[in-house]
């Protein structure tokens, strides 16, 4: 059930004012993806269940460390996901967000490696934890590469250092926060899908919210907000959270 405790700059703005608003600019509308949202395209997250990934210890896959020490299985690993990611369609969260751009300057900071919310039409997209369908050196982390196939030990990139996943292991910085900061400040109204908050430092994102944004909250488990003001919480899965939303936001 959705809990309406947002401030009147949107839902409950005058009809005719609300129109005339639309009509001169879109109100920024910002975004924070996580896993939750992929969930319901059939993309595995290890933090459902039992700490798993694709039946892998998170520490033996998805660390720098565990790149040194067996890098042939971390790479097979980013392969299979690959393989899954290609498979996987958006879903009606995915399409949903991307809809909204017709009245809204949406923007999608997403904590997910998959290529879903481009798929769906959104144009304007910052993946905090890399991409999956990208590829970069060992040795230079800026200048990415596409990946047609799958990265195999001793595929080297053009300064001959190893190529690996672009992808933000744990223990590594991630350098897409500081771009994204300024975003979530300047957000008219901003939205959470389908996180827990738990992983830094994309939860400490919701800092930054400017006072008196309005703020959604879609999961099935709504995660602890009480730090947050003018919160909707609406907890259901994303794709018919999403919809609740967008009702809510085109009312």
């Amino acid at each position: 059930m959705a809990e309406r405790l947002v401030q009147p700059f949107l839902l409950n703005f005058d009809k005719h004012l609300k129109q005339a608003y639309f009509m001169t600019q879109k109100p920024k509308l910002v975004v924070l993806s996580g896993a939750g949202i992929s969930a319901e395209s059939g993309i595995q997250t290890f933090r459902d269940s039992d700490g798993l990934w694709e039946n892998h210890r998170v520490e033996d896959v998805a660390t720098p460390e565990a790149f040194k020490k067996n890098p042939k299985l971390v790479l097979d690993f980013y392969n299979f996901r690959r393989a899954g990611v290609k498979a996987a369609q958006p879903n009606e969260a995915h399409l949903g967000l991307a809809s909204l751009e017709k009245d809204f300057d949406v923007h999608i900071i997403t904590q997910n490696i998959d290529d879903l919310h481009e798929r769906a039409g959104s144009s304007n997209v910052y993946h905090l934890h890399g991409e999956l369908l990208k590829m970069r050196s060992v040795n230079d982390e800026d200048e990415l590469f596409p990946i047609e196939g799958d990265i195999k030990l001793g595929d080297l990139a053009p300064d001959g250092g190893q190529l690996r996943p672009h992808i933000v292991w744990f223990g590594e910085a991630v350098p897409m926060i500081y771009e994204v900061m300024p975003l979530v400040a300047a957000a008219d109204i901003f939205c959470v899908i389908g996180t827990s908050l738990q992983v830094y430092p994309a939860a400490g994102l919701v800092h930054q919210i400017s006072t008196g944004t309005p703020v959604f909250v879609i999961d099935r488990k709504i995660p602890s907000v009480s730090h947050i003001k003018n919160v909707t919480r609406i907890e259901k899965p994303a794709t018919e959270g999403v919809k609740e939303l967008i009702r809510m936001l085109r009312n």
